[in-house]
């Protein structure tokens, strides 16, 4: 399903995505070291309750899951990358973590995620993979314009990635938001250009770059959900939502 927002839907839209925006942000500034994961999804539950939201992620049973996901926020560290399953563990200094987050707001969903070094610690590579997801994502934000394909959003994350080493797995990716977390059209982070669906004013996107050191294949966690680098390598996260307008992307969860 591919839905197309109208512009009251698109002001909902707004204000979810400035929600994310301002979650991600205060629990970037609490995660230090010593903090525990489950804390994290604590702090996340308070936050999106009282704000008088609904988590897209407590009941999520998608078929490449083991159940229900069962917590609020996405919790991967160092070697994980996507959909961290929140467990007892204290951060430590130097541990790279990745904050995936996805609510609904008055019927309207937005998905992001960010990427950071917890502590004083940190790598010089490390830091280079979250820099080059992150200049991957304003890549594809900019390359989403009207009339514009899937394709060429995937080229220009495609490009970024692989310009910089990395080689990208393509099974999991960007995707389509609206009423539920995750729609029609899937957005590979490698594509061709001029291919795929034509984007049209009111549509809202979640593009999400994210790539592993040394690989491009993953395993899953015993915990059914948790996927990590095959070779152990660290990872990161990069995602924003956007808007097509007539004037091109408009990004809806930026931090306030």
């Amino acid at each position: 399903m591919i839905e197309i927002m109208s512009p009251a839907e698109l002001r909902r839209a707004r204000k979810t995505g400035r929600l994310i925006g301002s979650i991600l942000q205060t629990l970037r500034q609490r995660c230090v070291v010593g903090t525990n994961l489950l804390e994290i999804d604590q702090w996340t539950h308070h936050m999106i309750s009282q704000a008088g939201a609904q988590s897209c992620y407590v009941d999520y049973a998608p078929p490449f899951g083991q159940g229900p996901f069962g917590h609020y926020i996405c919790t991967s560290v160092n070697d994980a990358v996507l959909h961290g399953r929140p467990r007892d563990y204290q951060l430590k200094d130097g541990d790279l973590l990745s904050l995936d987050l996805a609510v609904s707001l008055d019927g309207v969903v937005a998905d992001s995620a960010i990427s950071f070094f917890v502590g004083d610690s940190s790598t010089s590579s490390g830091q280079a993979m979250i820099d080059t997801t992150q200049r991957a994502l304003q890549a594809g934000i900019a390359a989403a314009v009207p009339g514009a394909h899937i394709g060429d959003i995937s080229h220009a994350i495609g490009t970024v990635l692989t310009g910089a080493g990395y080689r990208v797995n393509t099974d999991f990716g960007g995707h389509g938001v609206g009423s539920t977390m995750h729609q029609d059209p899937h957005i590979p982070n490698l594509g061709r250009p001029g291919k795929g669906y034509r984007l049209r004013p009111g549509l809202l996107l979640a593009l999400e770059p994210w790539v592993m050191a040394d690989t491009d294949r993953l395993i899953t966690d015993a915990d059914g959900w948790t996927l990590r680098s095959a070779t152990g390598s660290l990872t990161a996260h990069s995602e924003h939502t956007i808007a097509i307008t007539e004037n091109g992307a408009d990004v809806l969860t930026l931090p306030q």
